[in-house]
């Protein structure tokens, strides 16, 4: 994996987690809009559009450098319209990144898989 296309996968990383925190506070300031005074949808709104753009702007980037096949694109998408996907979507992202270091390494040490 090159530098670019692990750059790619990490800023995806990093905005998946706030990005799933923004939807759920968001889903509770819609319940609290409907059941107190308090209503704090058009802040937090403003603030998860900005992140969800975010996200598919580094989906689309990641999509495009890591040459996922559609299923692993569509997954993350989905998780990223999922209220907790986010979560899942970092888990795995991290993994992946994780695993890309550990061939990396076998390769340049000139360790071959059996």
């Amino acid at each position: 994996m090159d530098l670019k296309t692990a750059t790619s996968l990490r800023r995806l990383r990093l905005v998946s987690a706030p990005e799933a925190i923004s939807f759920l506070l968001l889903l509770v300031c819609s319940v609290l809009k409907r059941t107190t005074d308090f209503n704090a949808v058009p802040v937090m709104g403003a603030v998860h559009g900005a992140l969800f753009v975010l996200y598919v702007i580094f989906w689309a980037d990641a999509w495009n450098r890591a040459k996922w096949p559609l299923q692993t694109a569509a997954l993350y998408f989905v998780l990223s319209v999922l209220p907790a996907g986010g979560f899942f979507a970092e888990r795995r992202l991290r993994r992946e990144a994780e695993d890309a270091v550990i061939a990396s390494r076998a390769r340049n040490e000139g360790v071959v898989n059996a």
